[in-house]
């Protein structure tokens, strides 16, 4: 019996730090992930204020309509109001942004890569259409107010 205990104790303390481990990493996605899906649910509100306090504010972004890539200051802002222009040439309306199950999500240190794997669903000119199997990836910096997005891609399926 005594042999038993002492197997279980020593079965116990070498799992736990694997256990811990395994949570601080959990924590740790989960946190750098809040600026993805406040970018995300900001956007689909239309609400541009939230969607660019989730970027610094000098970011870097490549998208599928012109002029295809924004950086430096006020970039997140300047990709909101080409992006509406845009829409509102193509008669786009209702989009809709669906994040998947990310594919990576790479944290070293104050830094993270994220890959996810997206649906945009919209009207153009009152007709539904969705894109499938575009994706989103993201570089994140934390820094002393937290997790913020630097960079993102979207790449159209």
């Amino acid at each position: 019996m005594r042999r038993l205990a002492l197997v279980l104790v020593v079965a116990g303390t070498t799992t736990l730090p694997a256990t811990v481990s395994s949570q601080a990493a959990a924590s740790g996605q989960t946190e750098v992930m809040v600026p993805v899906h406040q970018f995300v649910d900001a956007f689909n509100k239309g609400d541009t204020k939230m969607a660019v306090a989730a970027c610094v504010d000098a970011t870097s972004i490549i998208d599928e309509f012109p002029p295809h890539e924004w950086h430096g200051a006020g970039a997140c802002q300047r990709w909101m109001n080409d992006y509406d222009a845009d829409s509102k040439k193509n008669g786009i309306t209702d989009g809709i942004v669906t994040l998947g199950t990310p594919l990576h999500v790479d944290v070293t240190a104050d830094r993270a890569y994220i890959v996810i794997p997206t649906a945009y669903a919209f009207k153009r000119k009152g007709k539904p259409e969705k894109e499938t199997g575009s994706m989103f990836t993201f570089a994140l910096h934390k820094s002393a107010v937290g997790w913020r997005i630097v960079g993102w891609s979207w790449a159209k399926n």
